[in-house]
């Protein structure tokens, strides 16, 4: 490659870069197009270079343990992702490492590649405090890519062993990198790094990427199945007679299911989902299948999912075992659903916090399937099972989990905050299968550590396809051979007092007499509650005031000049008091007396009914990976959540203007 772009680069143009940046535990993001427009662009900008070029050479030092650090390194489909590759791969050899190139890979795929390669010490949901191991393959990654960000954005994730950095040992990397590009002359410095970098290594760093890409394709499939099944169960050698695989394949024998993808270009579109879905019997098709080729916008939220289901229509008429479809993101570890709804006879986008809802439901029937979760005599949970979500996830998920006997805990918005969270309860000794981001659609299931479309796909084909107890096992011996129930969405139904499919208790579940159901009984049976969208234009706001803790302070004498004259008219919902709350990183604070404690953390005001149970709430947060504030709103009554979202508007705009 050619530096000459870079050696007129001055210290003041990568500061300003960096000052520009977003620098966060849940990557660090730009628009790294040379044209600056969010929208297009091919070339990448200079300082945007050198930045990425110092992101590996702090990171090989971080990785840098006792011996050699080797590194994966992956992309997304955006156009600026060869051109940081390329720095990137010179940056990691000039400073020691070696590099295994797997080229356009989805994120969820790399941080598999990544897990199998760590050793047990050094596996695990995130990485160990100190950062340094001296394994020589501790399962070090770097994962080019802005997430759901436009096109002309990009960015940089790092971690260790499936999962991104630890908040503090981000906070060591940004840190670091801060330092390197404050010295003296930076730019020049790092350019004549790279130039050091050995042109024959680079050479074969990229002859290998076939190789290694086949390999990260091997891993994500063999680390796929045991999410799916939550054991060693595989789709190529299922166990008929007690597997999660085998249930599946028996209940696609007699209702076939079919699943359309419009994969936008992005990374998923070379990787295993069309392999997997197949091996199990599970028709599939796909639209903009080319990698690159974005057809429309990232973020797969409203418009975006408007092909799909336009496609999805196409199937269904011609095939009606296709019920289900799906679009991911450019680093295909988010993807939201749409579905053939019969009740409307025609398909439906689901809402992120749907999506969640039913990821929720189907993963912890899974916990009650696989006998992990028991019952005592009481009809209380053993065993202390949890879900671990972010703060602005919907009070359904709270339902559902009440309805298992299974806790609920928060952490604040961030995938990683939300991991760590989790992996703080499994050392309590808790059960956590299931955890995500509500808000932002899909979902995290244990040992993953990231969010993936193929996880929430199964949640939903678990529970379509298992209808049917387990025959054998643990749970045959402990409850009795077909004891209790049935399959999945038996066991949810049940769990919330509702109608099963064998008609053996009350409410309505929306099943047929003949015990048969389809995917909108199923979504019609959830916890009906109304929540604000994130890619609503009510759900963000512009702000003035820098510091979000001040704002927050100016905030609560707002509410409470306010609350005093709304209260009257929010008892007809049943609403009598409220509680802040904030979610700072993996902790919730409860009962804050001042606003302003949940800094730059989520506020939460939490509606509460006489018998103090929560009702509804609103939320707040100033987002740390666009340059957005974030608010919402959630409510049983669509009425309410309309009423409370642009009362918190208004709020907002006050305090931001004292």
């Amino acid at each position: 490659m050619t530096l000459t772009p870079y050696y007129a680069l001055d210290k003041k143009a990568v500061e300003e870069a960096l000052n520009g940046m977003i620098l966060s535990p849940s990557g660090w993001r730009a628009v790294f197009s040379a044209n600056g427009e969010e929208d297009s662009g091919t070339e990448i900008s200079p300082p945007y270079g050198i930045i990425a070029a110092a992101g590996a050479i702090v990171f090989a030092e971080y990785m840098r343990g006792g011996r050699s650090p080797t590194v994966i390194l992956g992309m997304d489909t955006r156009p600026t992702g060869p051109a940081t590759a390329e720095l990137m791969i010179r940056a990691f050899i000039a400073s020691g490492c070696r590099v295994l190139f797997a080229g356009v890979s989805a994120a969820p795929e790399i941080m598999a590649y990544s897990k199998a390669l760590s050793s047990p010490a050094g596996g695990g949901d995130q990485v160990p405090p100190g950062g340094g191991s001296a394994d020589p393959a501790p399962g070090y990654f770097a994962y080019i890519s802005a997430s759901h960000n436009p096109i002309g954005h990009n960015g940089i994730k790092f971690g260790l062993g499936g999962g991104v950095l630890a908040g503090p040992e981000a906070m060591k990397l940004i840190a670091a990198l801060k330092d390197r590009l404050a010295a003296e002359n930076a730019p020049r410095q790092i350019v004549s790094l790279l130039e050091t970098a050995d042109d024959a290594e680079a050479a074969r760093i990229y002859r290998e990427q076939a190789a290694i890409k086949k390999s990260a394709l091997a891993a994500y499939r063999d680390f796929s199945a045991l999410v799916i099944a939550g054991s060693a169960d595989s789709p190529e050698t299922p166990d008929a007679e007690d597997g999660i695989f085998g249930a599946i394949k028996a209940g696609l024998a007699g209702r076939p299911l079919g699943i359309a993808a419009d994969f936008n270009g992005s990374a998923r579109s070379l990787s295993i989902d069309e392999e997997l879905f197949r091996s199990l019997g599970i028709g599939f098709r796909s639209i903009n299948g080319k990698p690159g080729e974005i057809a429309h916008a990232i973020i797969p939220e409203g418009e975006s999912l408007v092909p799909c289901a336009r496609f999805l229509s196409e199937l269904h008429a011609s095939d009606p075992s296709f019920t289900l479809g799906y679009v991911p993101d450019c680093d295909g570890d988010r993807g939201n659903l749409v579905v053939w709804d019969d009740r409307e006879n025609g398909t439906r986008i689901l809402e992120a916090q749907e999506v969640f809802a039913l990821a929720c439901a189907a993963e912890l029937a899974h916990l009650v399937w696989t006998d992990v979760l028991r019952y005592g005599e009481n009809g209380k949970a053993l065993g202390g099972a949890a879900v671990a979500v972010n703060g602005p996830t919907s009070l359904r998920i709270d339902r559902i989990a009440e309805a298992f006997g299974v806790e609920v805990f928060r952490a604040e918005v961030g995938e990683a905050n939300v991991v760590n969270l989790a992996r703080a309860l499994r050392e309590q000794g808790r059960i956590v299968r299931i955890l995500g981001e509500g808000s932002n659609g899909g979902n995290i299931t244990h040992p993953s550590a990231v969010r993936d479309p193929l996880s929430t796909l199964f949640a939903l084909i678990k529970l379509l396809t298992i209808r049917e107890p387990r025959r054998a096992g643990p749970r045959a011996a402990f409850h009795g051979e077909r004891e209790r129930g049935g399959g999945f969405f038996d066991i949810w139904l049940e769990k919330a007092g509702k109608k099963s499919r064998a008609g053996n208790t009350g409410g309505n579940g929306g099943a047929d007499n003949n015990g048969g159901f389809a995917l909108s009984d199923i979504i019609s049976s959830l916890p009906r509650f109304y929540t604000t969208g994130v890619s609503t234009p009510e759900a963000k706001l512009q702000v003035v005031t820098s510091d979000h803790r001040l704002l927050k302070e100016k905030y609560q004498n707002v509410f409470l000049a306010e609350w005093e004259q709304k209260r009257a008219g929010l008892e007809r919902y049943g609403i009598s008091g409220f509680e802040a709350r904030a979610c700072i990183a993996s902790e919730e604070k409860r009962n804050l007396e001042r606003f302003g404690d949940a800094e730059t953390g989520g506020l939460k005001i939490v509606f509460t009914g006489a018998d103090k149970k929560d009702k509804a709430f609103i939320w707040m947060r100033g987002s740390k990976t666009e340059s957005v504030f974030r608010i919402m709103a959630d409510a049983e009554e669509a009425e309410l959540e309309r009423e409370l979202i642009m009362w918190q508007r208004g709020m907002v705009r006050r305090a931001d203007s004292l």
